[in-house]
């Protein structure tokens, strides 16, 4: 099948769903940051450099961007001795979290849609 054999989307004036992903958040290593900040509330530096598999300084910058943009908060604290630092999601970035999930969502639903014509 070519792209000329592929039939127009049943609502023209739609934009396609990957319009609406958001760079910030749809990078692998960021949207896995946002989903275990999610999953774990708040979640600790070296916890997500070990589950990411990222170098700690991969890590900061991509924290940077998250942070700038508002979606994570960076606490830095101590445990015990030993410095700590923990991300946790602020409200705006569970907002995004879930909007990049629902765009998703969309895309996998065009592609099982035309799958199966």
């Amino acid at each position: 099948m070519t792209g000329a054999d592929i039939p127009p989307p049943e609502e023209p004036e739609s934009p396609h769903p990957v319009t609406g992903l958001d760079d910030v958040v749809h990078q692998r290593v960021r949207l896995g940051i946002l989903t275990i900040a999610h999953e774990a509330r708040r979640v600790e530096f070296g916890f997500l450099r070990t589950q990411l598999e990222l170098t700690a300084g991969n890590l900061s910058q991509h924290l940077g961007v998250l942070e700038t943009a508002g979606l994570v908060e960076v606490e830095k604290g101590y445990a015990g001795k030993r410095g700590r630092t923990w991300i946790s999601l602020t409200a705006a970035g569970n907002t995004a979290l879930a909007q990049e999930i629902a765009r998703l969502k969309l895309l996998i639903a065009r592609v099982e849609t035309t799958n199966g014509q």
